[in-house]
């Protein structure tokens, strides 16, 4: 006979499992502690970096194995593989404590299978999909000996200057609060201990997306009510997540540098969110307090961070040799340290380590890991999802494939390399398909492929035009293939001048003369600015950098094997001078009621205020009708609800996917609110000729924001919800009334 548990039991049994594991743990680690001198806790907030894969300024040290053995040492980055990790963990096991390493590695969009770039990903908008490339990239990265990644990047960006935007999710941060959870979902799998789960870490705590000028380590300067509202939202949603560790960031904030900031460190993240993950520094930021001019030595900038609540210093060397000193001269507690090599300790045992120091370094599990067909095919997949349509002028996509001869110019048309995109892990004899391959395994020996560079990336000459030309003349259409190379964007990588670099744009305007359809696909890390393109080229995708099956995806998309659905996670501008650009700006005394009204009004005289293509924007080779909205009511209260239905069909000739947007406008309120804040989405598929009724619920939740006091608060008012295809192109619209 069968013996059923009562619900509410079953429902407490996970929970009451978690906290007797917790206790369990926090037994180990004050055990462990009590056995620890001063000099080995400090050795556990000591982070070096290995030989290879440097994502810094490295210092020489050629004492590195020594320190490991005395003990000095709590983690390595850049020490990767089966073998290596072991070699290195047996050193650490000649120590008197015998405390196992923490393996870190900039895991970005991809292990041994290269994904699409973040940025790339978010413009999928596809939750599932970018949770199943991160847990493929956990499941390669844990195989191989590796236990944590210094990812995901959550830092809302607004400026397409900033090179680290490729790294991201974009400047909503509705989107990218939805993308932080995915990720670090993807990244830690059912739980640390899994041996096909990394520990995640969100970066960089904060603001660093906002750095002035766009220019990559700079300063930013904001107020609390921007801080709160835009960039620290995707923060509390990777703490929500269950994000292991957290990155602080480069940049000072308001004056204070983030790596020594209590209130961002303690006050908000330890604090307010009670998180207890443990914060390492970014590569050497500790340290680099004393180029901010906010300490004079590296024994401050130590005591500094360790009282705002940095736990590892990544590099910097400040902690070793500065924060004994700080305890016997009383300046630093010993409390502070116990804290922070507690929250350290505790994901060591979390990890298993301590159990097994070699647990995730197996050589058999690696070699069946990084060759599983099953990862490229979740590669080809999430960049086929990642491509976005900019225009499709006279259905010239998709391509037929009865074409005769189709031609491939541009400087990239034949890189593997640059596909892997800025971030990406160097592997020897690495499998990447370019834009010609993936067509010609796409035509096989039915098409004629041509080929013709025309130009490099940042060309001024102009010689081998005539080629290019002569060559699509012979064409029945002609796939172009510009953009920016891999290292144009990413760390250190901010550019004043983000159009298409060199003479590209001109070898565009010398094809397009020729008369034959061009079809341009745009390849970058960023937003680039291409308006005459855009204006005159009937075709356009941006395809980013889209990893290992780039080209075999870019072909699929262009013979219409899949149809593109994503939409843009960052607005595209007209030129640099309108940066920053996005969306969901605040509107103004004097706003223009369009590009013309420029009299006495918030506007350019040279250039109207609209973006080139807007945040949300992105084209289909099928149409989609939105109809017959309707509210269950338009009248509530704070504790009700209101459901949100209507119609969306599939008006075209293909099944395809639509990302349905909500918007929402507060339009009077104690703080002025922006012009519409994106609150839901769906991706829906639907076949051609196929409806569907879709459903939003709108809450109290969606309704508030933070007032003058920094306080979360919904307010009566008259609000205004819309929905669309995009942030510039919405299709229905409703009011509605929140009262007291």
């Amino acid at each position: 006979m069968r013996r059923y548990l009562p619900l509410a039991l079953i429902l407490v049994l996970p929970f009451s499992s978690a906290l007797a594991q917790d206790k369990k743990i926090e037994k180990k680690v004050d055990s462990v502690l009590k056995l620890m001198t001063l000099d080995e806790k400090i050795g556990q907030l000591n982070q070096y970096t290995g030989d290879r894969d440097a994502t810094g300024p490295i210092t020489n040290n050629p004492n590195k194995l020594k320190d490991i053995r005395d003990g000095k040492l709590g983690s390595m980055l850049n020490v990767r593989g089966a073998k290596e990790t072991r070699e290195v963990q047996e050193v650490a096991m000649q120590s008197r404590m015998k405390i196992p390493l923490i393996f870190g590695l900039d895991v970005i969009h991809g292990y041994r299978v290269t994904f699409p770039i973040p940025l790339a990903e978010a413009a999928s908008w596809d939750l599932e999909a970018m949770e199943n490339g991160a847990r493929v990239a956990a499941r390669e990265t844990a195989a191989s000996g590796v236990h944590w990644t210094f990812a995901p990047m959550v830092d809302i960006a607004r400026d397409p200057r900033w090179g680290r935007v490729m790294e991201g999710a974009g400047e909503d941060t509705y989107l990218g609060s939805k993308i932080a959870f995915a990720r670090v979902k993807g990244f830690q799998g059912k739980g640390l201990g899994n041996l096909d789960a990394i520990m995640a870490c969100a970066k960089h705590f904060a603001a660093y997306g906002a750095a002035i000028a766009g220019r990559d380590y700079n300063a930013v300067d904001m107020s609390e009510h921007t801080l709160w509202e835009t960039y620290l939202p995707p923060f509390k949603a990777a703490v929500d997540a269950g994000a292991a560790t957290f990155m602080n960031s480069f940049n000072t904030l308001n004056g204070i540098p983030a790596t020594g900031s209590s209130y961002l460190q303690r006050d908000i993240l330890k604090g307010q969110w009670k998180y207890t993950g443990f914060v390492v520094s970014d590569w050497g930021s500790i340290g680099e307090m004393i180029a901010h001019g906010y300490a004079k030595d590296k024994a401050e900038a130590a005591e500094l961070a360790i009282k705002a609540g940095s736990d590892m210093d990544m590099e910097s060397r400040s902690y070793l040799p500065g924060l004994a000193k700080l305890v016997a001269d009383k300046k630093v507690s010993v409390s502070l340290i116990d804290d922070a090599v507690r929250r350290i300790l505790r994901k060591k045992f979390e990890l298993g380590l301590f159990d097994d120091p070699y647990r995730f370094s197996n050589e058999a599990r690696q070699e069946k890991e990084l060759n599983a067909p099953e990862n490229r095919k979740a590669a080809l997949s999430m960049a086929e999802k990642s491509i976005v349509l900019l225009k499709n002028e006279n259905q010239i996509l998709p391509l037929s494939k009865s074409l005769k001869k189709i031609a491939v110019i541009g400087p990239l048309g034949k890189s593997e390399k640059d596909m892997q995109g800025f971030w990406s892990i160097a592997w020897e004899n690495d499998k990447l398909v370019s834009l010609y391959e993936g067509l010609k395994n796409k035509v096989g020996d039915k098409t004629e492929l041509l080929y013709a560079k025309g130009c490099e990336i940042s060309d001024s000459s102009k010689t081998g035009f005539a080629e290019a030309v002569q060559v699509a003349k012979q064409a029945d259409v002609i796939v172009m293939a510009v953009g920016e190379t891999l290292d144009m964007s990413g760390e250190a990588k901010s550019r004043a001048n983000i159009h298409i670099p060199g003479v590209q744009e001109d070898l565009i305007k010398a094809i397009q003369a020729t008369g034959k359809p061009v079809v341009v696909l745009v390849m970058a890390g960023r937003p680039l600015i291409f308006n005459w393109t855009a204006d005159h080229v009937p075709a356009i995708m941006y395809t980013w950098w889209l990893g290992s099956e780039a080209g075999n995806a870019m072909a699929n998309v262009l013979f219409g094997d899949y149809n593109p659905g994503g939409k843009l996670p960052m607005t595209f501008p007209r030129d640099e001078g309108q940066i920053p650009l996005y969306y969901n700006y605040l509107s103004t005394g004097r706003p223009a009621k369009n590009d013309k009204d420029t009299r006495y009004r918030s506007a350019y005289l040279d250039m109207p205020n609209s973006p080139k293509f807007a945040f949300g924007y992105g084209l289909s080779y099928t149409t989609f009708d939105y109809s017959g909205l309707t509210l269950s009511k338009t009248q509530i209260t704070a504790n009700d609800k209101i459901s949100v239905s209507f119609t969306l069909k599939n008006t075209g000739k293909y099944a395809g996917e639509e990302v349905v947007q909500l918007y929402l406008q507060d339009k009077f309120a104690s703080v002025v609110r922006p012009v519409k804040e994106l609150k839901d989405f769906q991706k829906v598929m639907l076949k051609a000729g196929e409806s569907k009724t879709i459903n939003f619920t709108i809450d109290k939740e969606k309704l508030s924001f933070y007032n003058q006091q920094l306080k979360w608060v919904a307010e009566a008012g008259d609000f205004k919800l819309m929905i669309g295809t995009a942030s510039n192109d919405i299709k229905l619209e409703k009011d509605f009334t929140l009262v007291n």
